[in-house]
């Protein structure tokens, strides 16, 4: 799985370690560290002029992985970064 966000590439075996590598890029030199939906909603927030806030589910009731993905789709069908290969659950890659 990719993503690409202008010239920055992120590439990972899931949505998860993509949204992590996100983070770790996008809070560098921040020394508080903060969950995975913490981050979500930061990060949507920052994106707040092109994404709704009303778009993603963080809610307790939705694995990691399902909310890492579901950003990733959010900032892919909003213009803010783009998704280029995504597995399916059979296992191969789709290229979008």
């Amino acid at each position: 799985m990719r993503f690409r966000i202008g010239e920055r590439e992120f590439s990972g075996s899931s949505a998860l370690e993509i949204v992590d590598a996100l983070q770790r890029d996008m809070m560098a030199g921040q020394k508080q560290c903060v969950s995975l939906r913490q981050f979500l909603l930061w990060s949507l927030t920052q994106l707040s002029d092109r994404i709704p806030l009303r778009e993603l589910d963080v809610s307790d009731k939705l694995s990691n992985e399902t909310l890492a993905l579901n950003y990733l789709y959010l900032r892919d069908e909003y213009g803010a970064g783009e998704l280029l290969d995504v597995p399916n659950r059979a296992g191969w890659v789709q290229t979008l």
